[in-house]
Order: structure tokens, then C-alpha cells, then sequence
């Protein structure tokens, strides 16, 4: 079989790319945009742009002279404006080639801060919902041009031709929309008059929509965003903006925080949230430019730690993405999201300085959002720290409060430590601060900075061991045999057993057992599991000496006095063991497997030995 002959190219020529349009409009719908819904935005952005152009051409235009108009049916999409307009030149550069842009073109190149658009492909999106694209315009920079046509169709052929200036007789552009036969859910009246509340609220521009039905066009955008409305008190206007967070985000705010940043013509308020949410959880911001609504997720526009408010800012200079869905990472990003997060820093400090009662609510609800920022900022651990809560063994308190009454404050390196010794430190009058939750130890250790009169450590089994008291001679000597038999019992925990008399009597045993020296000895176990490896060596070498556990019993406690007088062998290894995991379990500690069956098997012993007792 032989191939026919192809005619080459001469070397070096140029050459097209072809563009299949029906995939590249299913890239588009699956890959960029977030949804087809996104169509109508492109069509109102692009009528922005063209009204900001027409502005340039005639400043001293009266403020309402040029707006935008909506359609529909049902049948048709319709958006019309007052912009600048195209001549047929304009068509065949702009919309007859594929990734170009007229917000690119060299003579309006220095001027493209003044536009929302930054990419040419902004009018394919209509191919999400329509058949065909029908743009019909009249340049107001070139007045006398004849109007021009401009329709497209979805298999990518278009036609291109001029009409008499009657066709059109105003400047301005209309695009006009045949849907598809199951475009309906986004075309739709009503659907598209929401799409265009949603997206164009805040525009600047009058914008109206008219469902066809004969009657007034109505309203898209009444009034200017609410930080742009005089009123008549600051309270007013406090009320103002909050119902406006309301409605936004369908909360009422616990406050509301101005947002204005001039640099970068940014204006909007964060809604402080009345309730807490997850540690780092965050949540999406509305962000508009220029008035248009670019993405409701934005969650780059604050740090990380401000997860306890949502913001609904307006921006004339940040820039978006492709999509133009979300913000792309630059300079100017990073700049206002530090001057945003100086901003939330400084409605801190003044409910700190002088809203008690709001810092209070604040507190009670965003605690370890704060605590997740005076980590890192100086400034805000030196407001807050003593009103940040905290759980103690004088129960839930403030580091302000619990340094009246504790000099010495001691800290738990974990919550199951802190839950072991709480009410023994408690009755020793020694002041425990639970550093097991996150940030809190690193905060606890940072309070001399605040009150310096106060001093801070770890606490130490040898501290909290050094407040029980010993009991008498007489007393260990009577009891030596039960310990011996306990320690026995427990041997395999590698828990060491002692007599102390401490409160509260109802106590009867107290556990102390770290989690460091569970791991050791875990680590220790497995060394002489794989004695004589590698993984012994290596094992071996990381060794340390293990501390052991201890299980210190309660002589004022009566079940433990009844305890150590058992002079039957059995029975009491089954008491001590029973004692072991009673402790064990009341530390709240995940219990090991050898533990869980410890606590069964000592239960049943001493239930069957209750029986036969009554048999």
C-alpha cells in the first residue's frame, strides 16, 4: 500500500493552529469555571469595561448617563450598554480571534488598572449555555462608523458584517444569547435576574433587568455598597453595616469591622462570628473588584489565624486569576492581606482598651484563635494573655485571676496529666495550669513577661509527690506485705507501689505515669525483644533509663485501708490490680490491651470472690 502524495510547506512557513471550539469550550466548563453560571458575569464585566471606556472618552458625562441593561425571556439573553462600543476593525481584532483581549491592545496597554477583565476569553463562556452569540455594536470613539454584527456559533463559524448606523443608532453593545435547549436552569428570568443581583450588587454603574413581561425594568443594583452611605449616627451606620453581614452571610455578626485600605482602593467590612468554629478552619470571603463579584471562597485574602471573622471586601487593584474566580498570589495580595490582619489586630486591642464586655463574648468564643496569634505576636500576648482562659485546678480561669492566688504557677505537659493530679494538687493548694491543649503550655511559660512577679514551670512528679504526706512507721511496717504483693501484681507495668495519705480522702490511689515514660519503656520492651539485631543496636542506643510508673495508694481513704489489711495472697494482688486500673481509668488516658483485660479479670475476680464469700 503506498500514501498519496502531500504537498510540504515551503521551509520556515508560518503556520495556524486550529482551534476545536467545542473542546475548548468543554475545557473552559470543566477545568476554569466553577460553574455555567459564570457566563452572565462575563457579559456584565465586559459591559463594565466598555462604560469605564466610554467614561475616558467623555468625563464630563453626567454620573447616570451610561448603564447596563439586562433581558430575558426565556427565549433569548439579552445585555446591552452604553460603553465604548467597536467599529468592524474592532470585531475582526477582538472577537474573531481566540485569546485576544481589546483590555491588551497597546493603546489602551497603561490604562488596564481601570478594567476588571485582564483575558480575551471571557465571551466563549456564553458557549456553556448558548447555541449562538449575537453582538451587535456602534463605536463611540469612532462616531461616524457604520454599525457592526458580529455573530457566532458554537461548531466555531462566525459572520461579520457592517449595518446602517439605524441598526444601532446610540453607541454602546448589545449581546444577545440563543440558549441552549437545556440552558434553562441558568437562563431562566428569574434565574437570571438572581445571577445578576449576585454578581452586579455592588456595582458602580446603574444596572437594570427586564423579564419581559412588559413592566418596568427592575433595579439590579438600587444603592451603593453600605460603607458607602452616609448616615445619621454612628450607631446608624453600625446597625447598617451589620445587617448588611447578616444578610451576606446569613449570621448575625457578634461585630463588625470597617475595612478601608486607600493604596489599593479597598473598602468592605469582616463580620466577626458569633459562635467558634474549628482551629484553622477557614472560611471563603466575598471578594468584589471594582464592584463586580469575583469569588465567595476567597480564603487568601486574610492569614490563617483570622478564621474567626468573614469578609465582604470591594477592591479596585487586586488581581484575579484566569478564571477570574479567585485572586492571584502577588505582591500586592500579600500587602493587603498583612495590612487586613494589622487591621483585625486593632479592633483587638480597642475591645481590649475599652468594650470589656465585647472583648469578654469575643474571648468566650474565639479563645484559641487568640491564643493561635499571641503565639506569634508580641504585641497582642501582652494585651491578652491574662483574659485568656485557660482550665485549672481552680476550675476555668483567666492567667490574670489565677495569678492572684498562685505565685507559682505549675503546667501539665498534657491534658491526661493534668487530669491525674488535678484534685490531689488542688487539696495541696499547688496551682496547675492545664498546658495540654494547643498553645497553651507556650503561653502559661510566657506570663512573667506579663507579670513578673509570677513564676512559671513544668510540673514535676517529684513536686506533686513531695505535697503527699508519708504515713507512720507503724502503718508501712503493717501494710509492707500487701505492697509487696501489689508491686508484684504490677510488675508487669513496670509500676512501682507506695502508701502516701493525701486529699481529698475519697482518692483512694493517684497514678503517676507520663507519657514520655510510657514511651520509653514501649521502646525499652522492644529493645530486648530484638536483642541481638539491628534493630536491637539501634534501639539499644536510643535506651534510656525508664522511669517507672507509680501507683500511690491513699491510707485516708477507708477502701484502701480495708486493702492493705487482706492476708490473703490472691485477693490482694486482685485489690491492687483493681486499684491499678480504677487509677488508670480516671486518668482518662487511651488504656493499653493488657490493661483493659487487667481491669476485666480483676472485676470478675473480685465479683467471684464476693460470691463465694456469700455462698
Amino acid at each position: 500500500m503506498t500514501l498519496p502524495d502531500i504537498p510540504l510547506s515551503p521551509a520556515g512557513a508560518d503556520r495556524t493552529f486550529q482551534v476545536d471550539l467545542r473542546g475548548l469550550v468543554d475545557l473552559l466548563s470543566h477545568h476554569l469555571y466553577s460553574s455555567p453560571r459564570v457566563y452572565l458575569r462575563e457579559l456584565m464585566q465586559n459591559a463594565v469595561d466598555a462604560l469605564t471606556a466610554r467614561r475616558r472618552l467623555e468625563p464630563a458625562a453626567p454620573a447616570d448617563a451610561f448603564g447596563i441593561r439586562l433581558y430575558a425571556d426565556g427565549s433569548v439573553v439579552r445585555v446591552e450598554d452604553d460603553g465604548v462600543g467597536l467599529t468592524e476593525g474592532d470585531v475582526h481584532t477582538f472577537l474573531a480571534t481566540i485569546g485576544r483581549s481589546s483590555k491588551r491592545a497597546e493603546k489602551i496597554a497603561e490604562q488596564r488598572a481601570d478594567f476588571i477583565g485582564q483575558f480575551g476569553i471571557g465571551l466563549l463562556s456564553c458557549f456553556l449555555v448558548a447555541d449562538e452569540i449575537h453582538v451587535l455594536s456602534r463605536s463611540a470613539a469612532t462616531p461616524e462608523a457604520p454599525a457592526v454584527e458580529w455573530r457566532g456559533r458554537g461548531d466555531g463559524s462566525y459572520t461579520v458584517r457592517t449595518l446602517p448606523a439605524s441598526a444601532r443608532p446610540r453607541p454602546g453593545t448589545t449581546v444577545t444569547l440563543t440558549p441552549h435547549a437545556d440552558a434553562g436552569e441558568w437562563t431562566r428570568p428569574a434565574q437570571v435576574h438572581t445571577l445578576a443581583r449576585h454578581f452586579g450588587s455592588l456595582l458602580r454603574h446603574p444596572v437594570t433587568f427586564d423579564d419581559g413581561t412588559g413592566g418596568p425594568g427592575a433595579p439590579v443594583n438600587p444603592e451603593p455598597a453600605p460603607w458607602a452611605r452616609t448616615y445619621p449616627t454612628p450607631g446608624a451606620r453600625s446597625r447598617a453595616l451589620a445587617a448588611y453581614g447578616a444578610e451576606v452571610f446569613g449570621f448575625t455578626p457578634l461585630d463588625t469591622i470597617e475595612l478601608d485600605l486607600p493604596a489599593v482602593g479597598l473598602k468592605g467590612i469582616a463580620c466577626v462570628l458569633p459562635e467558634s468554629v474549628p482551629a484553622g478552619r477557614r472560611h471563603g470571603h466575598r471578594v468584589h473588584v471594582k464592584g463586580m463579584l469575583l469569588s465567595e471562597q476567597a480564603e487568601e485574602i486574610l492569614p490563617e489565624w483570622a478564621f474567626f471573622v468573614r469578609c465582604v471586601v470591594d477592591a479596585e487593584s487586586l488581581r484575579p486569576t484566569a478564571s477570574r474566580e479567585s485572586l492571584y498570589e502577588d505582591d500586592t495580595l500579600a500587602a493587603v492581606r498583612d495590612a487586613l490582619a494589622e487591621r483585625l489586630r486593632a479592633w483587638i486591642a480597642r475591645a481590649a482598651a475599652s468594650d470589656p464586655d465585647l472583648l469578654a463574648r469575643f474571648l468566650q468564643a474565639h479563645h484559641l484563635a487568640v491564643k493561635s496569634l499571641a503565639v506569634h505576636d508580641d504585641e497582642i500576648l501582652r494585651m491578652l494573655l491574662p483574659w485568656l482562659p485557660f482550665e485549672t485546678t481552680d476550675g476555668h480561669s483567666t492567667l490574670d485571676e489565677f495569678a492572684r492566688t498562685h505565685r507559682t504557677v505549675l503546667v501539665t505537659s498534657s491534658v491526661e496529666e493534668f487530669r491525674q493530679v488535678a484534685a490531689i494538687a488542688s487539696a495541696a493548694g499547688l496551682g496547675v495550669v492545664n498546658g495540654g491543649y494547643t498553645y497553651d503550655r507556650e503561653l502559661v511559660h510566657r506570663l512573667p513577661e506579663i507579670r513578673p512577679e509570677v513564676s512559671v514551670a513544668d510540673l514535676d512528679p517529684a513536686t506533686l509527690t513531695a505535697h503527699l504526706d508519708p504515713v507512720d512507721r507503724e502503718t508501712e511496717l503493717a501494710a509492707a506485705a500487701y505492697l509487696a504483693l501489689a508491686r508484684d501484681a504490677l510488675a508487669v507495668f513496670d509500676c512501682d507501689v507506695a502508701l502516701r495519705t493525701f486529699q481529698p480522702a475519697s482518692a483512694p490511689a493517684l497514678l503517676m505515669d507520663s507519657r514520655e515514660a510510657r514511651h520509653e519503656r514501649t521502646r525499652s520492651q522492644l529493645a530486648r525483644e530484638q536483642e541481638g539485631g539491628v534493630w536491637g543496636d539501634i534501639l539499644g542506643a536510643l535506651r534510656q533509663e525508664a522511669p517507672r510508673a507509680q501507683l500511690i495508694l491513699n491510707q485516708l481513704n477507708p477502701l484502701v485501708r480495708t486493702a492493705v489489711s487482706i492476708d490473703e495472697p490472691e485477693l490482694a494482688r486482685t485489690s491492687a490490680e483493681a486499684l491499678y486500673g480504677q487509677a488508670a481509668m480516671l486518668s482518662r488516658r487511651p488504656l493499653r490491651p493488657a490493661e483493659s483485660s487487667l481491669i476485666n479479670r480483676s472485676f470478675l475476680d473480685l465479683l467471684a470472690h464476693a460470691l463465694r464469700k456469700d455462698s
